[in-house]
C-alpha cells in the first residue's frame, strides 16, 4: 500500500486537518512558492503536528548550511531536494544529516527520462520523487505526466504532479512508495478537509489481488 504525503501545508488549520485524517507525511515548502513558509512558521506548525506524521522540508537549490539547520533543529524529519542539486551535493548532505533525503526529478517525456537514468541509478538519496516538467517551474504546477514511463524505475519513489480524487487509484496501480498531493486536495487554494479525507480513504482502501486486479 502506498504511503501518502500531503504537501504545501501553511496554516494551523492545515495541521488540524492532517492530524485528524493521518497521512504518513506532510510537506512544508521552504522555497519560493505561493505555499512557501519560513523557518518560524514551519517550526510552529511542526510543534502542532501529530508526531506519527513525518514533516518533509522542500528545498530548491538551498545551501547545505540552511538545510542542515532545519534538520538539526528538528523542524523537519525528511529533506526533499526539488531543484538542480548535483550528485556531489547530495552525497555531502547525506554525510552531514541523519534524516532521509528525497531527490525530486521533473519528467517531460521518454527521451528526457532515458537521459536521467544514469543520475537515477547513481543518486545517493533515500528516495526519488517524480513530478511533471513545466518550463520555468521547479514543481507545484498541478499537472501530471505519463506515469507509464516510470515502469523502468526500480527504486522506491514518491509520485507527484496532478494527483487528486479523480486519479488516486490509477496512481496506486503503479505501487509507488508514496503519492504526493497538494492542489488535488485544495479548494480555492486552501486545503479542503473533505478532499483530504476522501483521498486518504481511497488510497488506503486500494489493494491488489494476486492477478493484479484492483480490489477494495
Amino acid at each position: 500500500m502506498s504511503k501518502i504525503k500531503i504537501c504545501g501545508l501553511k496554516s494551523e488549520n492545515d495541521i488540524k486537518i492532517v492530524n485528524k485524517y493521518g497521512p504518513d507525511y506532510v510537506g512544508f515548502i521552504l522555497a519560493p512558492s505561493k505555499r512557501q513558509v519560513n523557518y518560524e512558521v514551519a517550526k510552529k506548525l511542526k510543534a502542532l503536528l501529530n508526531p506519527s506524521i513525518l514533516a518533509v522540508g522542500v528545498f530548491v537549490n538551498e545551501s547545505l548550511e540552511v538545510i542542515g539547520q532545519y534538520a538539526e533543529d528538528k523542524v523537519i524529519d525528511v529533506i526533499q531536494l526539488h531543484g538542480d542539486e548535483s550528485l556531489e551535493m547530495i552525497k555531502e548532505l547525506k554525510q552531514q544529516v541523519s534524516i532521509p533525503v528525497i531527490k525530486a526529478m521533473r519528467i517531460k517525456d521518454e527521451k528526457q527520462l532515458k537521459h536521467l537514468l544514469p543520475f537515477i541509478q547513481e543518486v545517493t538519496a533515500d528516495y526519488l520523487l517524480f513530478d511533471a516538467y513545466q518550463e520555468g517551474l521547479y514543481g507545484g504546477s498541478g499537472k501530471s505526466f505519463d506515469w507509464k514511463l516510470l515502469e523502468v524505475v526500480k527504486r522506491p519513489y514518491f509520485l507527484a504532479g496532478g494527483i487528486g480524487l479523480h486519479n488516486i487509484e490509477e496512481a496506486c496501480i503503479l505501487k509507488p512508495f508514496a503519492v504526493d498531493v497538494s492542489s488535488g486536495v485544495e479548494t480555492d487554494g486552501v486545503k479542503d478537509a473533505i478532499k483530504v479525507s476522501e483521498l486518504i480513504q481511497k488510497c488506503r482502501a486500494y489493494k491488489r489481488d494476486a492477478k493484479g486486479e484492483s480490489i477494495r
